[in-house]
C-alpha cells in the first residue's frame, strides 16, 4: 500500500543539505495513520476511547541514502506479522526511480486507558493477517560491540514540555532521536568539536541504523534523562547504546549507529577528525 505518494522533499524538512533524521519518523507516523484507516481501526476512534493508538514497541531502521532537496519520495507500507494485540509493519521509502532510501520495521501496540495492551478488534486482526506479506528484511544495527576500551559515556536531561507532546499528551516518539542528537552535539562541543565546522561536503553524525525498544511512555511534565554509552567507533560507524529514563523508570533502550553521508545523501567514511573526540 502506498501510504505517501510522489511527495517532494521540502526545505523545512532539511538539516543542512539532507533531510533531518526525525522526518523519517514523521513519514512513518503519517504512513501508520494511513494504513490504520485503511484497515478500519483509525487513530481517531482509538483516541476518542482514551487509547494510545499504534504505540511503537520495537523500531528497527536502516537508511540506505538520505533524501535531499528535490528528491521525490514514496512510502510503501505493508503488514508482515500480526498478533492478538500487535501488528508489525514494514515501511520502505523509495525515490522516484524506485530505489530504496530507507527501510523500517515497527511493531505497534494500541494502549488502553488503563495502560495495558488493547486487543485488536477481530475483524481488524483478520484483515491484517490476510494482508500480511512474506518479507523479512534485515534492518537496524549489527550486534557487534567490540570497539575497544575507554570509550566515553555522557548524559543529557530534558524537561518534557508542550512542544514535545503528541495527541495522547505523552512525549512524541519522533522527539527521542532529537534528544539523543542534542546529547551527542553537546558531548562534541565539550570535546571542542563543532559540527558546523566539520560539515561541508561530508555530513557527519547522521542516524543510519537503529533499533529502539519502547518499554513505557514518557509523561508530560516529567524530566527525561538520556544516558549514552559509546560502544564502537571506526571510519564507518559510531555505535551508541541509549537508555531513556524518567521518574525512576526505563522508558526506552536502544542501539543507534551514526554514519557520515555526502551532500547527495550517499554513505561515506568519517574523516579522522570526526571520530577523534570519541578516542581522546
Amino acid at each position: 500500500m502506498q501510504t505517501i505518494s510522489d511527495t517532494q522533499v521540502r526545505f523545512g524538512e532539511l538539516a543542512g543539505p539532507l533531510v533531518h533524521g526525525s522526518v523519517l519518523f514523521d513519514w512513518q507516523l503519517i504512513s501508520t495513520q494511513e494504513i490504520a484507516a485503511a484497515f478500519g481501526y483509525p487513530f481517531e476512534d482509538i483516541l476518542a476511547d482514551d487509547g494510545i493508538p499504534y504505540a511503537p514497541v520495537v523500531v528497527d531502521t536502516t537508511v540506505h541514502r538520505y533524501p535531499a532537496l528535490g528528491d521525490e519520495i514514496t512510502v510503501e507500507t505493508v503488514p508482515i506479522d500480526v498478533g492478538r494485540s500487535s501488528v508489525e509493519l514494514l515501511y520502505e521509502i523509495l525515490d522516484a526511480d524506485g530505489e530504496r532510501l530507507a527501510t523500517a520495521r515497527m511493531t505497534h501496540v494500541t494502549i488502553s486507558s488503563s495502560g495495558g495492551a488493547r486487543p485488536l478488534p477481530e475483524q481488524v486482526r483478520s484483515a491484517f493477517a490476510d494482508a500480511c506479506v512474506d518479507r523479512d528484511p534485515e534492518v537496524g544495527p549489527t550486534t557487534e560491540t567490540d570497539g575497544g576500551t575507554d570509550l566515553p559515556s555522557y548524559l543529557k536531561s530534558v524537561p518534557i514540555r508542550s512542544p514535545y507532546i503528541e495527541g495522547a499528551e505523552l512525549s512524541y516518539f519522533e522527539e527521542y532521536p532529537r534528544f539523543a542528537g542534542i546529547a551527542l552535539e553537546e558531548f562534541l562541543t565539550e570535546q571542542g568539536t563543532s559540527i558546523g565546522e566539520l560539515a561541508g561536503e561530508k555530513q557527519p553524525y547522521r542516524l543510519r541504523d537503529w533499533e529502539w525498544e519502547f518499554q513505557s511512555p514518557v509523561q508530560f511534565e516529567t524530566e527525561l534523562h538520556v544516558e549514552c554509552d559509546v560502544i564502537r567507533v571506526d571510519q564507518e560507524t559510531i555505535r551508541i547504546a541509549h537508555k531513556f529514563t524518567s521518574s525512576g523508570k526505563t522508558n526506552i533502550r536502544g542501539l543507534t549507529e551514526y554514519g557520515c553521508f555526502d551532500r547527495t545523501g550517499a554513505p561515506v567514511p568519517f574523516d579522522d577528525e570526526m571520530i577523534a573526540p570519541f578516542k581522546s
